[in-house]
């Protein structure tokens, strides 16, 4: 049966998560007709993350309740080209968000902003150590855009969210307390730095004596009550410990639920249609422009929503694979080198190690949130000298206080057996009193890393899986060891009795979480033939279609996407209001 059509709309836009709200808020309030279209359930603060049910770790941190369902769709996943992939049969390593909000709702909110060399890479890296440097498999590339144009956008995100920090360069001039090691800032962040635990406290003095330049983490838990620029107020966080693969009920962590959806959804050109999918992006009869998209709703009825533009605004990799289920760009071939379209996926280099403290230091970690912590950006990035190391990259260096939930907060001392009375009696005796410092590394991209759809198996809908073929390359586990000898060096200085330290090693397995900061695979680029998407996200082939999300980045660097997404949607809102729309279909140049 054919799909039924609907009414054209000015605006189409897949999936209502972070970039997706933002998008439709900005556009609705231009007067445009915008309708978003999501796969997962409506989600309300108030409705679905009510004080009295929301802290409920069983329901959300282990059975996962707020995450998309491998029924729903998954990922086949292997190490190297010539395995044979395989479906995961449950999210692990990383967990894709389901419903209104996406990943948002359930993030930790740790938000940064890359470096100024992190969008020129290749570029910094081959002026800073010569042309041999970087290894030849290694695809690293340059953003098409640099940080100084990204600036006013990520200040403005960082007001929509209200975001907690303190500053460390204003305009050039480095600010006591913040991150010296950080581009200028045009403002000093909107609220004020959460207050430190124990740990961090500790954390701040060690190390300084080791040398490092300590700062608060800039954190999407705000530290006190605020209205944001879209006129939605906040609460100040209570360190409840349920921040991550949680919602908020206190409408204290940023999310589209308590920064955008409120001021969207007053708005009467707005529409949103929940539980259904997309299956692909629909073209004009001579292939040049996006005419709309078809999606199934919750009964398996296929409908046709005709539009003007098509914003995709889903996750990464679902971004990814609904650009190539609609034949939009060519694949990447790692043999011939060829195509752009899968190109340049990257994942995340974490690692780090755990201390032991005798019974008299309390750290009280059940008070904690998401982003409560203390950083260091001395071994981040480019912000240390490279020169016979041999890896590329580096790492922030962090001491975090996110939660002491009882189901899975339980670390034991090596050698402890995994259940019975001596567990328990470890259990009693560590809990309260152990503190991890770990470190968040970037992660390159490879030749023989990529995206692709997957030959044997599909969706329930018939199409076919996104399959991944990733592993962690020597650069970046080299990369990691170093950075994990320099968080025990400060691990030391706090004075803990015992410590483990635990390596990054491979190969990559999809069973243990580690983070859903999956990037690349529908990258921004200079040229056509180095990316998907031009510097203002617009597809280099359809010009009436905008890519949204971490799928954009060329490579990972040593800190949460989130911040850098944001900035991004915000810079190609600015396109889009100022450039596109006053010339419909136009492949948009630089000035």
């Amino acid at each position: 049966m054919s799909a039924t059509r609907l009414p054209k709309k000015d605006v189409v836009i897949i999936g209502l998560g972070w970039t997706g709200s933002i998008m439709a808020c900005e556009l609705a309030r231009m007067g445009l007709d915008v309708v978003a279209i999501e796969r997962g359930p409506w989600r309300d603060t108030a409705s679905d993350y009510n004080i009295g049910t929301a802290p409920d770790e069983l329901r959300y941190a282990i059975r996962q309740d707020i995450f998309l369902r491998t029924a729903q769709t998954t990922d086949t996943a292997r190490n190297t080209p010539d395995q044979v992939a395989l479906p995961m049969r449950k999210w692990g390593s990383y967990l894709p968000g389901n419903g209104v909000g996406g990943a948002g709702v359930h993030w930790n909110g740790h938000t940064w902003r890359f470096f100024p060399s992190d969008f020129r890479l290749r570029s910094h890296y081959t002026e800073r150590y010569g042309a041999n440097f970087i290894p030849e498999d290694m695809t690293i590339q340059d953003y098409p855009v640099s940080y100084d144009e990204l600036e006013p956008h990520y200040d403005f995100f960082e007001k929509v969210c209200g975001i907690s920090g303190k500053a460390g360069n204003i305009r050039g001039a480095i600010q006591e307390g913040g991150n010296p090691f950080e581009g200028w800032r045009s403002d000093e962040y909107p609220t004020r730095p959460l207050k430190p635990n124990l740990a961090q406290i500790m954390f701040q003095k060690a190390a300084a004596e080791v040398g490092m330049h300590p700062f608060p983490l800039p954190s999407a838990n705000i530290s006190e009550a605020y209205t944001n620029l879209y006129g939605v107020r906040m609460a100040p966080c209570t360190y409840c410990g349920f921040c991550e693969w949680f919602g908020c009920a206190n409408y204290s962590k940023s999310s589209p639920q308590t920064c955008v959806l409120p001021a969207l959804v007053r708005l009467p050109n707005f529409e949103a249609r929940t539980l259904c999918e997309v299956t692909r992006i629909n073209k004009t009869p001579d292939g040049k422009m996006a005419s709309g998209v078809t999606y199934v709703d919750s009964s398996g009825r296929e409908w046709e929503q005709p539009a003007e533009m098509v914003l995709l605004c889903a996750y990464s990799t679902f971004n990814v694979r609904l650009l190539m289920l609609s034949q939009m760009g060519t694949q990447y071939d790692p043999v011939s080198n060829t195509g752009t379209l899968g190109r340049n996926y990257a994942y995340q280099t974490n690692a780090g190690c755990l201390g032991y403290w005798d019974k008299d230091t309390n750290f009280n970690s059940f008070a904690g949130a998401g982003s409560l912590g203390m950083m260091a950006d001395d071994f981040n990035g480019d912000n240390f000298d490279h020169t016979g190391l041999g890896f590329v990259g580096g790492a922030n260096i962090n001491c975090t206080t996110t939660n002491a939930r009882p189901i899975s907060s339980r670390p034991v001392p090596p050698g402890t057996p995994r259940w019975g009375t001596q567990w328990k009696k470890a259990t009693a005796e560590t809990y309260g009193h152990t503190q991890s410092v770990g470190s968040q590394g970037s992660s390159m991209a490879y030749r023989d890393v990529y995206l692709d759809l997957d030959p044997t198996y599909k969706d329930r809908v018939g199409n076919p899986l996104m399959r991944m073929t990733f592993d962690f390359k020597e650069n970046d586990l080299k990369m990691s060891r170093f950075i994990v000898d320099r968080t025990e060096e400060v691990m030391k200085a706090m004075g803990a009795k015992q410590i483990v330290k635990t390596y990054k090693r491979g190969p990559w397995s999809v069973v243990p979480y580690q983070t859903t900061h999956n990037t690349g695979g529908a990258v921004m680029s200079a040229t056509p033939d180095k990316g998907v998407v031009n510097r203002y996200t617009q597809h280099w082939d359809v010009p009436n279609l905008f890519v949204a999300g971490a799928c954009l980045f060329p490579q990972n660097a040593g800190y949460n996407p989130t911040g850098t997404v944001g900035a991004l949607t915000y810079w190609a809102l600015d396109a889009i209001k100022n450039q596109y729309l006053r010339n419909p279909g136009q492949a948009l140049v630089q000035a």
